[in-house]
């Protein structure tokens, strides 16, 4: 789960990262009523989407009086933003946040994440910091640095110190780096995050070291265990059908293809939407039923899946373990029955009590393609899928 820069720095602030004095703002006059609180002459008026890349996509506006402030915050409300991490579609901004303007000596770029390979927390980071960082990454590698962290000790002071001084620190400003890292490290560990980003973490002419933006993301397997940070969730940053999916119980990716999936297991899903790709097809989604699906969830998940518009042919392929193939195809009937099927479903079953579920799915009279292999499923799909787009 992603949470807003706002949260993201609130949540560091605890850890003891220095952040500027800042506020949220819902509306181009509580923009400026927050900047008339932070008080000074020099504002930053943030856009709150959850995406990098906020400040080339024309997010991030800086203003010097109280008149840019209004006129920034009219124009970043309502508008949607467009980023190489959101996507064609953009993401629409609801609200805004209103810092106080910094005085940058130097940006520097510092990251938290989960190496799944190495099963550590390595420390990513750089002297050069700031909207470049991808390009830095590219054209000059060695600028990174790079700090596994061993999970029994933490980050020990004296790695945390190593980091300061590659990144060129005067020996004034190490102290400060180290409790910044290691406030970023407690955060990681203390949350059940799984990234935490400061980009830029800059010098201050003054002297300081400030955590400028940051993004934060955490296991959403966790939440159950951090109800202060479930209740950060902002579902308008959300594909809104993985958000009902995830309200569900189910466990759903969008995609933008137009053939609509539903399977059961991680693995088997994966292999179908490759077997679809291998035929021609694009699948609409990843959706994962679980084991031990009743009628009522497969009905949930066949809700889920034929509300995207998109869709122009429906694809379920299930291998039965846990599940029961006469349970997935009650829930079949029973979703044509409250729902109105309007594309062409294939359906393959195997498993446990397979027989029973190819006899009722026989005996309901449904139009319901049926198939025995993956590759023969995912072949009539595609051929239904041409056939409803007229291709």
């Amino acid at each position: 789960m992603d949470i807003h820069e706002y949260q993201a720095k609130e949540l560091l602030s605890k850890f003891g990262v220095s952040i500027a004095p800042g506020g949220l703002a819902y509306s181009p006059e509580q923009a400026v009523y927050r900047a008339k609180e932070i008080g000074g002459t020099k504002w930053v008026v943030k856009a709150q989407i959850h995406s990098g890349a906020r400040g080339k996509a024309g997010g991030i506006k800086v203003c010097t009086t109280e008149e840019e402030v209004l006129e920034a915050a009219n124009e970043l409300l309502g508008k949607k933003l467009v980023t190489h991490q959101t996507g064609p579609q953009g993401k629409v901004v609801y609200r805004l946040y209103v810092e106080e303007g910094t005085e940058i000596e130097k940006e520097l770029y510092v990251a938290l994440v989960l190496d799944r390979v190495k099963q550590r927390v390595s420390i990513v980071a750089s002297s050069e910091g700031g909207m470049e960082i991808e390009e830095v990454a590219k054209t000059n590698p060695d600028a990174i640095i790079r700090t596994e962290i061993e999970p029994q000790v933490g980050l020990a002071e004296f790695q945390a110190r190593e980091i300061a001084f590659k990144l060129g620190l005067e020996a004034g400003l190490v102290s400060q780096a180290v409790h910044t890292l290691q406030g970023c490290y407690r955060s990681f560990t203390e949350l059940d995050a799984t990234m935490v980003e400061i980009n830029p973490l800059v010098i201050t002419k003054g002297g300081h070291i400030r955590a400028l933006d940051a993004k934060m993301g955490f296991d959403s397997n966790a939440l159950f265990r951090r109800p202060q940070i479930a209740e950060l969730r902002d579902k308008s940053q959300e594909d809104p059908r993985e958000s009902a999916a995830s309200d569900r119980g189910l466990s759903y990716v969008g995609l933008d293809g137009d053939i609509g999936c539903m399977i059961n297991g991680a693995g088997l899903a994966m292999a179908t939407l490759d077997m679809l790709k291998h035929k021609g097809g694009n699948p609409a989604n990843f959706l994962d039923i679980g084991g031990g699906a009743s009628p009522e969830r497969v009905a949930k998940a066949f809700k889920l899946v034929l509300d995207d518009e998109g869709v122009k042919a429906f694809l379920v392929n299930i291998f039965a373990g846990i599940n029961r193939c006469d349970w997935i195809a009650e829930g079949i009937i029973l979703a044509f029955k409250k729902l109105e099927v309007k594309v062409p479903l294939i359906v393959r079953l195997s498993g446990t009590n397979v027989e029973q579920g190819q006899k009722i799915l026989a005996d309901s009279g449904l139009p319901i393609i049926t198939a025995h292999t993956l590759a023969e499923a995912a072949e009539k799909a595609v051929e239904a899928r041409n056939k409803a787009v007229g291709a």
